[in-house]
């Protein structure tokens, strides 16, 4: 379903706002709360109306349901003084005002406008299946599934977001290996990506939980499951809880331990920076600021794969979430749970990458019983489909899964 009001569109199935061709840069809750108003705009909802329904009843203060009020207006062109858009009744409520027009989602035949601005979120063969799940705290969580076989659930990590990471070309490729094969299953992690982004608690036990969350709402009994970077701790942890429900567990580019706790003074103090500078340069349309992610994270990287991993940071969170998710994983610390690991595993690691040390992957293999330790010749901490070790880095995988 689509809602076409002045200049915008607004896409419900492929969660997307527009002004004409340009993509609208808009936060998941605000979306919804957008989304909400338009399915009402005949009559005027009241603020518990829109908690009930945005927030799922939970309690939220004057002040965070103002701002994404606000927010509201601000992506539509909106203002509180003009009010052309969503306008305030008075002890009343919100009401959104306006032509509005509805058009069929995706599968009616589009104009050679939106087929322009609205690129396919996967390959024809591969349409993933969006939903949201609800945590023990209340936060939605998005989730994914595509393909067909056996099930491999991928755990979030630095920084996903499941529409976006499908038109990357650093992600993509990946994507395509793991669904032609199996039924991947994806999420976005709390505070990023199309999961709620206004939430109170972000951390590692968080992070755990959201994967508890999905792998209950999915109804798989018994799955493979992947972690890469911080989300190797998380599958870690999961897998000590849960060893009945993995059959296998893959780990790329991990850490046992965050930066805070495996760090010297020096590298705590120059991750303190690091946060300083996400606080200031996270969300500015000039990328220098995160391209000191990028090029820690893809050295290696063409021109167009830094392009796309720059935007890929933008739009995935805020900076303030962006801050609070790299200082739980600066936190992490489950040295004491790799002897506890009772799934057969496969650690692999490039050799030469800087953002998460080579050290730090064989001490993941050396603790976990049994672990196989697969040693990859590159400098990027997400491989690319360009990179030399990318044929051994699929072969690898899909071997262990068929073992």
């Amino acid at each position: 379903m689509q809602f076409i009001f002045a200049d915008y569109s607004l896409d419900i199935g492929r969660r997307e706002l527009r002004r004409g061709a340009a993509e609208v840069e808009i936060e998941p809750q605000v979306f919804d709360l957008l989304v909400y108003l338009l399915e009402n705009r005949d009559r005027v909802v009241s603020k518990d109306d829109i908690i009930a329904s945005v927030w799922g009843g939970r309690i939220i203060s004057e002040s965070t349901l103002s701002s994404r009020i606000t927010a509201v207006r601000k992506a539509v062109g909106d203002s509180g003084e003009q009010q052309n858009v969503v306008r305030t009744v008075a002890r009343k409520g919100f009401r959104f005002v306006g032509p509005v027009s509805e058009q069929a989602g995706p599968g009616a035949a589009p104009t050679a406008t939106t087929a322009q601005a609205q690129p396919p979120i996967a390959p024809d063969h591969l349409r993933q299946e969006i939903h949201f799940c609800t945590a023990s705290d209340g936060v939605r969580i998005a989730y994914a599934e595509v393909g067909q076989g056996p099930p491999l659930i991928k755990t979030a990590n630095w920084l996903n977001h499941l529409e976006y990471d499908w038109e990357s070309p650093v992600w993509s490729p990946l994507l395509d290996e793991l669904a032609a094969t199996n039924t991947l299953i994806r999420y976005d992690a709390r505070g990023n990506g199309l999961s709620d982004w206004d939430v109170e608690d972000i951390s590692f036990d968080a992070f755990v939980r959201d994967l508890e969350t999905v792998v209950e709402a999915t109804g798989r009994e018994r799955f493979a499951l992947f972690g890469i970077s911080q989300g190797c701790a998380v599958s870690i942890k999961y897998a000590v809880r849960h060893p009945e429900r993995v059959s296998r567990l893959i780990l790329f580019g991990g850490y046992a331990r965050g930066r805070r706790i495996r760090g010297s003074q020096q590298e705590i103090e120059q991750s303190d920076a690091i946060l300083t500078l996400m606080r200031e340069g996270w969300g500015q349309e000039n990328p220098q600021f995160r391209m000191i992610f990028t090029s820690r994270f893809i050295p290696g990287a063409t021109a167009e794969q830094m392009q796309w991993f720059n935007d890929l940071q933008r739009k995935t969170t805020s900076p303030e979430n962006a801050m609070r998710i790299r200082l739980a994983m600066d936190k992490i610390d489950v040295s004491d749970l790799l002897p506890q690991v009772r799934v057969p595993t496969l650690v692999m690691h490039c050799r030469d990458e800087a953002a998460a040390p080579f050290e730090e992957g064989r001490r993941i293999a050396a603790g976990i019983p049994g672990a196989r330790f697969v040693a990859l010749d590159g400098r990027n901490h997400l491989i690319l489909k360009t990179d030399p070790a990318w044929d051994r880095f699929i072969g690898e995988i899909k071997d262990f899964l068929r073992e």
